[in-house]
C-alpha cells in the first residue's frame, strides 16, 4: 500500500499569496500541489532528483526572471 501524503507548506509561500505544499515522503517521488486548492489542486509529480535539481536551479537564483 502506498503511503499518504505528507503535506508541507514552502517556508516562502507567504510571499505575494504564492502557496505551494510539497510531499516528500513517497519512496522516490516529490509531489508538489498549489495549496490554496487543496485536495482538489492538480499535484505535479517529479522524482527525487529531477525535484532536487529543480531546488538547487531556484537557490542559486538561475530562475529568476
Amino acid at each position: 500500500m502506498s503511503p499518504t501524503p505528507l503535506w508541507r507548506k514552502s517556508s516562502r509561500s507567504a510571499q505575494a499569496g504564492n502557496c505551494v505544499e510539497v510531499a516528500t515522503n513517497m519512496m522516490d517521488t516529490a509531489l508538489v500541489r498549489d495549496s490554496k486548492l487543496g485536495d482538489s489542486s492538480p499535484i505535479m509529480v517529479l522524482s527525487r532528483k529531477v525535484f532536487a535539481g529543480f531546488i538547487c536551479s531556484i537557490k542559486s537564483g538561475r530562475l529568476d526572471g
